[in-house]
């Protein structure tokens, strides 16, 4: 089950967060900001690799004993974080993936809103928040 998700901006600080167990949610904003230092070893490890292959699914950036959290990154450089519960081993890697897929075709989306200022938190977006509500429902 996602428990966690995140939009992080290109400079690093937080677009949007939404976790599930909202008391644990500094746990979760802190395991979000910690791995965004994986997910720049690991863009700066793939350097023109990336660029030239197109590949922004990042995999698992680190487990912990009862969290996954994996990572993604679009062209524009901003960061989506996943945290799952590890307890969920029917969860596999294609469908992590379709996951960001879709949360990046939200963001899209929520980009191409003419009221919505590029780099402003997404507060008003009742579609992206009804989205990522599904998402962290469905995997349940």
């Amino acid at each position: 089950m996602a428990v966690c998700v995140a939009v992080i901006a290109k400079e690093n600080y937080p677009l949007y967060i939404r976790s599930v167990p909202t008391e644990n949610e500094l746990k979760f904003h802190y395991m979000v900001h910690t791995s965004l230092d994986v997910v720049d070893e690991k863009i700066s490890a793939m350097g023109k690799a990336l660029v030239d292959q197109r590949e922004l699914y990042l995999g698992l950036l680190y487990p912990t004993e009862d969290y996954k959290v994996y990572g993604y990154v679009t062209n524009s450089k901003v960061k989506f974080v996943m945290v799952v519960d590890a307890s969920n081993t029917a969860l596999r890697d294609n469908e992590i993936r379709s996951m960001f897929r879709k949360l990046h075709n939200s963001y899209t989306d929520v980009m191409c809103n003419p009221f919505y200022d590029p780099g402003d938190r997404i507060q008003s977006s009742r579609a992206f928040d009804g989205m990522v509500t599904s998402m962290m429902i469905q995997v349940c």
